[in-house]
């Protein structure tokens, strides 16, 4: 346990908690550096990371200097990159969630039928995590990242997984809403419109312009574990399309859902 010496006086105890909050304060910043690496950007400087994460620059340095040593940073005369330590973190990842190669077949079909973005999606607390993506062949088209959290507060996808959530939950979903906690009425509707439907439709809810319509996976024992699906351009989404979605999101859904939709995601949930 840390010790603070003052003057001649015994040495004090400094209090779990406190020690606790530096330690998680840490992570979090060491982490806050990792997560400016990108695609788009695969190389940081000392200077880019001061300047995006308001630390000082001997904080920066210490961080820095300790991630490099765990093989999460790698240094070079232009900056750092991601270390190879992180591989086998990728490697254990894509393990536990990359879908089988079947679910990943009907994934593309589905898309190259509908020439709409197919996606999978998974509630984490009031998130939900993009876990599966296939791209639209069209050029005008959505995207989202592999592993981004998305706010359950709106969208197709959000009315399928809330269900059966929890009046608590709901109640911190709608409080990260920009609406408060007058949201909770709606959010309730939603999820009751789905249930019946057995499919939820979205337009413009969290994007102007953006449209999806999703169904729900559902595990063995029949609980939600997931919800699958396309999105793209509103202008694209007119009644009658979102109802032929819709009936194919469905049966695409059963398919995975017999095939047996667990793994890797039903120990999880």
């Amino acid at each position: 346990m840390a010790k603070a010496m003052t003057g001649d006086t015994e040495p004090t105890t400094e209090p779990a908690t406190e020690v606790e909050s530096q330690g998680v304060r840490s992570v979090q910043r060491a982490l806050d550096i990792l997560t400016l690496l990108t695609e788009d950007r695969p190389l940081v400087t000392i200077r880019d990371i001061v300047e995006e994460t308001g630390l000082a620059k001997t904080t920066v340095i210490r961080l820095v200097q300790t991630l490099e040593q765990c093989g999460l940073l790698w240094g070079t005369a232009a900056g750092y990159m991601a270390g190879p330590g992180l591989w086998r973190w990728a490697h254990l990842a894509r393990r536990s969630w990359e879908l089988p190669p079947e679910t990943q077949r009907m994934m593309r079909d589905l898309a190259a039928r509908r020439r709409e973005t197919v996606n999978v999606y998974v509630a984490r607390d009031i998130y939900r995590v993009c876990v599966a993506q296939q791209e639209s062949p069209q050029p005008l088209r959505h995207v989202v990242h592999v592993g981004d959290e998305l706010p359950l507060w709106a969208g197709a996808s959000a009315k399928v997984l809330l269900h059966n959530a929890t009046p608590g939950r709901l109640l911190r979903v709608a409080r990260s809403s920009p609406y408060g906690e007058p949201h909770i009425k709606r959010l309730q509707e939603w999820i009751d419109e789905a249930a019946h439907q057995g499919y939820a439709a979205s337009h413009g809810e969290r994007e102007d312009g953006l449209s999806a319509v999703a169904v729900p996976i559902h595990s063995r024992s029949g609980a939600v574990v997931a919800a699958l699906t396309l999105s793209g351009p509103t202008l694209r989404f007119t009644d009658e399309r979102v109802a032929e979605f819709a009936a194919d999101l469905k049966d695409v859904a059963q398919r995975m859902s017999e095939r047996g939709f667990d793994h890797p995601l039903g120990s999880s949930l």
